[in-house]
Order: C-alpha cells, then sequence, then structure tokens
C-alpha cells in the first residue's frame, strides 16, 4: 500500500485542522473537509475516512451510508468522531458499518492508534509502520512501550505521547500550542508550565541535557525539535 489517505470531514475548523496537521505530522496525506457534500464533491476515494456524525447539510450517517451503499468505496474503512455518546447513536453508526467511533473531547494520539487499528483491520496484507526508532530510542506503537538502547524506559502515558510525537515530527519544530493542544486536548486550559515540567521529566528519564540536547533541543520561544543525530 502506498502512503495511506485519509478523509476527514468536520465543521469545527478547529478540530479540522489540529486533526490534519496531527496525522500529516504522522506521515499520512490528509484532505480535510467541511461537510460530506464538499468531500463527495471532490470526486477522490481515500484509504479511511474520518466523519463527524453532527454536520451542515448531509449528516455522517447519511454519509457513512452512501459511502457503504457504493461498490466503489463500500469496503473502504470508516471512523466516525462525534460528540454523540449515547448508545442509540453509537449502535446506528456501528450497525450502518462504521469500523470504529470516538467521541469527542478526544485525544489525538488516541485518535492515531485507533486509526492505525483499523487500517490494520482492513489491509491485513499491508506492513504499517509500527515502530519509530532513531538515535538508539525505540518506540513500538502496538505496545506503547518506549525504550532507549535495548533498555525499556518507565514513561508516563503524557511522557510516551510526548516522545512519540516529537519523534514522528523530526523535520520540524513542534510547537507548544501545539503539543499542548495534541497531548493535553484542544479544551486545555491548564498552565502551560504542565508542559515544561513534562518535557524536564522526559529528559531525566532519557539521559539527556537541555544545554547540550542529545535528543530534545529547546527552541526558545517557539517549541521543542526531537534532535537527528547523523
Amino acid at each position: 500500500m502506498e502512503q495511506v489517505t485519509v478523509f476527514i470531514v468536520e465543521d469545527d475548523a478547529n478540530i479540522r485542522e489540529l486533526v490534519r496537521c496531527t496525522l500529516e505530522a504522522f506521515s499520512y496525506k490528509v484532505s480535510a473537509f467541511e461537510s460530506a457534500e464538499e468531500m463527495f464533491a471532490s470526486g477522490k476515494t481515500p484509504s479511511v475516512y474520518i466523519l463527524d456524525i453532527m454536520l451542515p447539510g448531509m449528516d455522517g450517517i447519511e454519509a457513512l451510508r452512501r459511502i457503504k451503499s457504493s461498490p466503489a468505496t463500500r469496503k473502504l474503512p470508516v471512523m466516525m468522531l462525534t460528540a454523540k455518546t449515547s448508545e442509540i447513536d453509537k449502535v446506528t453508526g456501528l450497525d450502518s458499518g462504521a469500523d470504529d467511533y470516538l467521541p469527542k473531547p478526544f485525544g489525538i494520539l488516541e485518535l492515531s492508534a485507533r486509526l492505525r487499528a483499523v487500517l490494520r483491520r482492513a489491509y491485513p496484507a499491508d506492513e504499517q509502520m509500527r515502530h519509530i526508532e532513531k538515535n538508539g530510542i525505540k518506540i513500538d506503537l502496538d505496545k506503547h512501550e518506549a525504550s532507549n538502547h535495548g533498555e525499556l524506559l518507565e514513561l508516563t502515558l503524557k511522557e510516551y505521547e510526548l516522545l512519540t510525537l516529537l519523534m514522528q515530527s523530526t523535520d520540524r519544530v513542534v510547537t507548544r500550542d501545539e503539543l499542548l493542544n495534541t497531548i493535553w486536548g484542544y479544551e486545555f486550559v491548564g498552565e502551560t508550565r504542565t508542559l515544561d515540567m513534562h518535557i524536564k521529566s522526559l529528559r531525566a528519564k532519557l539521559g539527556d541535557d537541555a544545554e547540550h540536547p542529545r535528543y530534545i533541543k529547546t527552541i526558545r520561544g517557539v517549541g521543542y525539535r526531537f534532535v537527528e543525530q547523523g
């Protein structure tokens, strides 16, 4: 399978852009649409759909049924991303052919993990990237484990998510706002020092030095970047 293409239909511009930017950082090719009508008008077909249920015009369930009724797209996986959390809404989505159902508010890395699971089920013959390995640090995306030169790291969930996002984005600086929105959620209203404290703790567990970083470099006033050694 070539690069995975993701179509996301979400009418909230902030959520739509957050999901698009994050999944692109994870090497997916993403097309984001405000409405189902706009998506269908594109005339293109992705590897996987992510649909909100509460959409202007054609809602997500109707779009799902249209996808599943077409011979060209009925076998393609679909994730439902929605604020609706009642059991009947979940049953309706799943009975209509949805492969997974993730209620808002959600964590972007949880979405990414569940997206990988959906893709593994839909494309079992394909070798999806399940490991990241750079500078002696290895992340097993299936087991949610990280190791440094073969030694298992005892990371908290947030430390693991920070390390994963930074290692997925080695070609760029990841801004503080992106890290806070992605790891703590787009509704996060806590202290921004939370990020600094987690970075400090992560560095300590990696044996890193903020002044002479081997792994995580601070870009003052902007964010952080994972250092790829030559």
